[in-house]
């Protein structure tokens, strides 16, 4: 991720050594670690969301171009999204069937 060699962070920890000093220094790498987290934690989260988002936008895409078609002689990737979507249309009634 940043190209530091030993030499650039030895000299970094010798700094933040002296301007902190040994009792507060495990504090502020600890929170300087759990901000670090947080930062992956909420790219990993925005990432995660824009593909879900790409994909429903992609299956969308995909089922206007089965409904012009008539949902007849579809291409396999066409195919395979209807029945995706299908499969999650049951899934989500589901719960309301009378049993």
């Amino acid at each position: 991720m940043f190209d530091i060699g030993f030499w650039e962070l030895l000299v970094v920890g010798v700094l933040a050594l002296l301007i902190l000093g040994p009792e507060r220094l495990p504090g502020a790498m600890r929170s300087t670690i759990n901000t670090i987290r947080s930062v992956r934690n909420v790219a990993t989260g925005f990432k995660q969301e824009v593909e879900h988002q790409l994909r429903v936008h992609e299956l969308h895409e995909n089922l206007k171009k089965a409904e012009q078609q008539g949902l007849k002689n579809l291409s396999p990737e066409l195919e395979q999204s209807v029945d995706e979507l299908k499969k999650a249309a049951e899934s989500v009634q589901e719960p309301y069937k009378k049993q």
